[in-house]
């Protein structure tokens, strides 16, 4: 089995992309962010046409999660429990949803951006990245054998050699302490990235900036993951990052990260 992520920073823009990539691949589940779209907007229809069932979760034009799969989607769940909100009052975002596709739990996750160091968004990042480690360690102490991807962009590079530059981003977000101890806080409750051994850094990235000709120059980050409980991960067999998927026009900023299950 293939499961996918991908930011597409707006599935109305990127369809035809999406549709392309998951025939090249041969993609059996993938889970995409960034939708940009309310369910009235989303186009389930494409989907459906490739024999995909579907899944949406989008409040607006910001944000948005959804599940596409072939093997089975069954068990759909919106939010996690414990995440917090964000906006005045405080409102859950559309930034998770999960679903069992052929007995693997596959997440779908939008990480908050942070925007700025010092900026509440960046508080509100950090504790929604605290809520899910301690919903993924319920999870685990539950069902130690339970096969659960998260997938999605975490918006977080945690790494020094995840980035082009790391004086770059020394007074910007993604890299700050508090952010990288936050993602390991979620390794630590279980769960590993199963996509580094197979494409170890540096210079491995999967987000390039629009701006800046960064993609030309290399200059990306690695912010996009697929991180797998124990019975999971030792499934894994092979992982792509689609690089080709960031060229051209029409491109998202984000490539798709796919891994291979035996």
């Amino acid at each position: 089995m293939r499961i996918a992520t991908w930011n597409v920073n707006s599935i109305r823009s990127r369809i035809d992309r999406v549709e392309a990539f998951l025939t090249r691949t041969d993609i059996d589940v993938i889970a995409i962010q960034e939708t940009k779209a309310r369910d009235d907007q989303f186009p389930f229809d494409r989907f459906e046409a490739l024999g995909y069932e579907v899944v949406q979760h989008g409040l607006s034009q910001w944000n948005g999660v959804a599940i596409a799969s072939r093997v089975g989607l069954e068990d759909v769940q919106v939010g996690f429990d414990g995440m917090p909100g964000w906006g005045d009052p405080l409102a859950a975002e559309a930034r998770a949803l999960g679903a069992v596709c052929n007995g693997v739990r596959v997440w779908s996750l939008y990480i908050p951006n942070g925007r700025a160091l010092g900026d509440p968004h960046l508080t509100y990042k950090l504790d929604w990245l605290g809520a899910l480690a301690k919903a993924g360690s319920a999870w685990l102490a539950a069902d130690p054998a339970a096969q659960i991807a998260l997938c999605g962009d975490w918006n977080i590079a945690p790494f020094d050699e995840d980035v082009w530059s790391v004086e770059y981003y020394a007074d910007k977000t993604h890299t700050s302490p508090g952010e990288r101890a936050a993602f390991q806080g979620v390794v630590e409750a279980g769960f590993t990235d199963v996509v580094r051994p197979h494409h170890p850094g540096p210079g491995v990235y999967t987000y390039w900036d629009y701006t800046r000709l960064a993609f030309q120059k290399r200059r990306g980050m690695r912010i996009d993951f697929a991180l797998c409980s124990p019975a999971l991960a030792a499934r894994v067999t092979a992982a792509l990052i689609d690089r080709e998927e960031r060229k051209g026009k029409g491109a998202s900023d984000h490539a798709p990260v796919a891994i291979e299950l035996a």
